[in-house]
């Protein structure tokens, strides 16, 4: 006899919630009014686990994560979570779907507690005893009970942040979305906030949208990096490391000399150290006898998907 998944919600049963775990985006674009084409043809597979999307400010990260979120539609494609039609079933998405935004408001003079409890109402957890144990349980996993009744106008950007997924949280979703999270957090409140959305990746598909390569290196399963609305790519985050051993150069010069280098070498990042600056370069081959051979890590992956497409 089928088990039904956890949350009792009908129709799910633990052979086809595996169905239901994946989400496939295939063939995306979407182009605003203003003639900025945000997405161009993108096509995921996204299992279950931590995803991690990487990409600077402006490549499409945020419209692709408000198509998947239900708030905007694409031009064309399509997106399917399980056997659902993200583009034409929005409901059935809602009633699955976790979305922590860049950007969420709050009401500054209401505690934690009662606005959660708000929200628990509208996800349509009417049973007030079960709302109590909900809330409790939530407040509870992000590390905020104790601040409880504190006002949110008063909690610092990392408890709100924790406070916004204690409200992505409500239902159990199978889809949780999460955009651009750590952005502006000191790093105790990074560590602690990393440390909580771990977890959630255990028995969801958990969609993470940053700039911040350390967040989908110590995070994700899998990766994709975009770029000006297109996938430049998709891979395990350790295998593309590896792609690029032998093929990473370092080289320490002055500021001066930049440009030149520039001009007669693939330079993927620069950085500055103690007045000089630190140049990583993409070759299959030593670029001469000053640079020596480094150990590539997820960054250098990042720099050279992005140097590499702007060539």
């Amino acid at each position: 006899m089928p088990v039904k998944r956890r949350g009792g919600k009908k129709g799910f049963t633990e052979e086809n919630n595996f169905v239901a775990m994946e989400l496939q985006i295939r063939g995306i674009s979407k182009t605003y009014p203003n003639g900025v084409q945000a997405l161009k043809d993108v096509t995921l597979t996204i299992p279950p686990g931590m995803y991690g999307l990487l990409g600077p400010n402006g490549a499409g990260k945020s419209t692709l994560m408000r198509t998947l979120a239900t708030l905007q539609e694409p031009d064309t494609g399509k997106i399917t979570l399980g056997r659902i039609d993200v583009v034409r079933q929005k409901d059935e998405v809602r009633q699955t779907l976790g979305y922590l935004p860049q950007e969420f408001g709050v009401y500054p003079k209401v505690s934690a507690e009662s606005l959660l409890d708000h929200f628990a109402v509208l996800k349509g957890i009417t049973v007030r005893g079960e709302r109590k144990e909900v809330v409790e349980a939530l407040l509870r996993k992000t590390n905020l009970w104790d601040v409880r009744k504190q006002k949110l106008g008063g909690y610092s950007g990392g408890m709100r942040q924790r406070f916004g997924v204690a409200v992505a949280l409500l239902g159990n979703p199978t889809l949780l979305i999460v955009d651009e999270p750590t952005a502006g957090l000191d790093p105790a409140e990074r560590v602690r906030f990393l440390n909580l959305v771990s977890e959630l990746g255990e028995n969801s598909v958990v969609l993470l949208s940053t700039h911040i390569v350390d967040d989908v290196s110590e995070l994700c399963t899998r990766m994709a990096i975009i770029d000006k609305g297109e996938i430049l790519l998709e891979a395990e985050p350790v295998s593309a490391v590896n792609e690029l051993h032998g093929r990473i150069w370092r080289r320490v010069i002055s500021r001066d000399a930049l440009p030149a280098l520039e001009r007669e070498h693939a330079v993927i990042s620069t950085k500055l150290l103690a007045g000089s600056t630190v140049v990583h370069v993409y070759g299959d081959s030593s670029p001469g006898v000053d640079f020596e051979s480094v150990a590539p890590d997820l960054e250098d992956v990042y720099f050279s998907a992005l140097a590499r497409r702007r060539r």
